[in-house]
């Protein structure tokens, strides 16, 4: 995993200790469990491919959304920009998806309609995902293009609001036009974290506008080489919490904002949702306390791809380091907690440094242990 110390620190101002974390093998795809209401969907509704300005097949794509364990995924073509038209010429602009949906058949993998409505801004690149024709979209006004996005029933997100090549300050900052969309509901999301970025302007415009937050990968080249997937990377993606896994639902936990931002070993998301996906992450294997002693040791076992990086605020003393614990995904580790007299039960207080519920808070959490005496 790569190390989110200075990325926290650095975008989000939180003073911690800095430290290197191992690499950790394991399987490429990516894993979150479900969480007690909800599937955990893993979704990236944001690509491209060489039908607007990316570098590969749509097969290129669907064959890494297959090894990224996808449950969905989008070809977000630009619809007004396309720069290998002299090469690949084509009126139809839901070329790439229809190309896609074909070669996933074979897999349990969701193909999503959508486009990428490509403008200066205001009103910016949007994403529609969920439309019934990209072709539709391409009009002059771009508020138009908006209502017609909404009229096919689509679900549409802010894309990169803090791309410096639209923002050269990197703030993402609502426009007037941002604002009108989000009253008319014809806005219902925002990227806090896309390709290689992550904005804590983006999760306050979104906690602030009751925006769904997303992370997409944007990838125009190679996952792979994005990513570092060799070196234990990973695509950044959404989290969907849904009732079922199909396209409906999935649609209707974006409009619900039931989401969690997953970005170089980073979590992003609302507290109830982010609280959800964690504590479905995390468990109690063992408890036992070593003889008479007041020292038990805790094994708490963790069924994610994230390395939770937790600070112990429960005012117990640890033996087994000195305040921080990295729990390696999908892994057991095991901790020493001095409770001064043997204790029936333990409320374990974490706050999980690379859980962010707004740009200078993190999610805390409480493990209840039940003591083997």
């Amino acid at each position: 995993m790569k190390t989110t110390t200075c990325l926290l620190f650095s975008l989000f101002c939180f003073p911690l200790l800095a430290q290197q974390h191992q690499h950790h093998s394991h399987e490429r795809g990516i894993h979150f469990p479900d969480t007690r209401d909800y599937l955990t969907l893993i979704v990236d509704l944001h690509s491209h491919s060489v039908f607007s300005d990316g570098s590969v097949w749509p097969d290129i794509r669907i064959q890494e959304a297959v090894r990224d364990s996808l449950d969905a995924f989008s070809f977000t073509e630009h619809l007004e920009y396309q720069p290998h038209a002299a090469d690949i010429p084509h009126p139809d602009r839901n070329r790439a998806h229809d190309l896609g949906e074909e070669l996933a058949r074979p897999y349990d993998l969701m193909v999503i309609r959508g486009a990428e409505i490509t403008r200066s801004l205001p009103p910016g690149h949007t994403n529609a995902v969920f439309i019934e024709d990209a072709n539709k979209l391409i009009v002059d006004d771009p508020m138009e293009a908006f209502l017609e996005a909404n009229r096919q029933g689509g679900f549409t997100f802010w894309n990169h609001p803090n791309w410096v090549a639209q923002r050269k300050d990197g703030v993402a900052e609502l426009t007037p036009m941002h604002r009108e969309l989000i009253d008319k509901g014809l806005l219902h999301g925002i990227e806090v974290v896309n390709d290689l970025t992550i904005s804590k302007e983006a999760l306050q415009v979104a906690l602030d506008n009751d925006l769904t937050i997303m992370g997409t990968s944007d990838v125009h080249g190679l996952v792979d080489w994005q990513y570092h997937v060799h070196e234990g990377g990973h695509r950044p993606v959404t989290l969907v919490l849904a009732e079922e896994k199909n396209q409906a639902s999935l649609k209707a936990a974006l409009m619900a904002g039931r989401t969690v931002a997953w970005f170089e070993n980073t979590l992003v998301g609302k507290e109830e949702h982010l609280k959800a996906v964690v504590e479905a992450s995390l468990s109690v294997e063992d408890a036992a306390y070593r003889g008479p002693s007041s020292v038990i040791d805790i094994t708490i076992h963790n069924e994610s791809d994230c390395e939770y990086i937790l600070e112990n605020t429960s005012g117990y003393s640890l033996q087994s380091d000195l305040g921080l614990i990295e729990l390696h995904p999908n892994a057991s580790t095991t901790i020493q907690v001095m409770t001064l007299r043997q204790l029936a039960t333990v409320d374990l207080k974490f706050k999980v440094l690379n859980a962010v519920t707004a740009p200078e808070e993190r999610l805390e959490i409480t493990l209840s242990v039940k003591a083997d005496n």
